[in-house]
């Protein structure tokens, strides 16, 4: 078996299988590489992250169903193009279909991981990666391998987040304009009219600034969230990086006392055909010698 065999199997197995066997696993194929003589793929699958539960759960879905990605691909070029020709219709359309496809993939995966009542942040962090491969192509090449190690998260179109466009409708000042130049009726009642749409726009300012300080609320709890998150994977990285130096020590550790052993069995089998040839030679001398004794006799 060539290296690339192992090193195939090797991520096949470990980005299948439960992360909490992943050390175990990833030892077991280091030994086994290493017996093979192939210790460039010994290294390599040293090497191999150990993948979150929600990078694990988006490899058990891409393994299970891999046109997923393909879907993937193909809605995200489409909110792209209708966000570029700047096509609202479309856009809303699009903007439905992504909402659907993700909902479905993320219930997809989380069936392909056995997980029948996933906890709301490991939900929200399998959606998020789904949202970040409509929206860009690199994550879903990362996601076709079948062996990611981190989620993904992306703000911008493609994403749950991502905002909807809005009609602008034409601005309260254009109707004031064109309605003062309407007539000689029409400017009669300008004043009022133009009261009632200045208390119009004052509530409608009012309740716009509201919307923005309810969004700003929202996008900082978010940041805060996406801040904590990252912290936590950082310190499950470091983990786990220092899990596997330790694994990578500990095997060579093994190895190095497996060579001892076996230098000392060898030893030892020296020392015993030595003191077995010793006894042979005392032997030997003491009928010399009483050959000798007689002889002079």
């Amino acid at each position: 078996m060539t290296g690339a065999d192992l090193l195939r199997e090797a991520a096949a197995e470990l980005y299948s299988s439960d992360p909490d066997e992943f050390v175990e696993r990833r030892g077991a194929l280091v030994a086994r590489a290493r017996e093979a003589g192939e210790a460039s793929a010994a290294k390599q699958i040293a090497g191999m992250r150990k993948p979150t539960r929600s990078a694990w759960v988006i490899n058990q879905l891409v393994r299970s169903a891999p046109g997923v990605t393909s879907e993937l691909a193909s809605l995200g070029g489409e909110l792209r193009a209708a966000q570029g020709s700047l096509d609202g219709a479309s856009i809303r359309e699009l903007s439905q279909r992504r909402r659907q496809l993700i909902e479905a993939l993320a219930r997809q995966a989380f069936t392909a991981a056995g997980l029948q009542s996933p906890p709301a942040a490991l939900r929200d962090e399998v959606t998020a990666t789904l949202g970040a491969a409509l929206a860009d192509l690199q994550v879903t090449e990362q996601m076709a391998a079948g062996t990611m190690a981190r989620v993904a998260h992306r703000d911008g179109l493609g994403t749950p987040e991502a905002p909807e466009l809005t009609l602008v409708t034409q601005p309260p000042g254009r109707r004031r304009s064109n309605a003062a130049g309407a007539g000689s009726a029409t400017r009669a009642a300008a004043p009022a009219r133009s009261a009632k749409m200045t208390a119009q726009s004052r509530a409608q300012a009012g309740a716009e600034a509201r919307a923005r300080a309810a969004e700003e609320a929202a996008a900082e709890r978010e940041r805060r969230r996406r801040e904590a998150l990252a912290d936590a994977e950082q310190a499950v990285a470091e983990g786990d990086r220092v899990a596997d130096a330790a694994a990578v020590a500990e095997q060579e550790q093994e190895d190095a006392v497996q060579q001892l052993e076996e230098q000392l069995a060898d030893a030892r089998r020296r020392l015993a055909d030595a003191r077995l040839m010793a006894r042979r030679a005392r032997n030997g001398q003491r009928y010399a010698r009483r050959e000798l004794d007689r002889l002079r006799k």
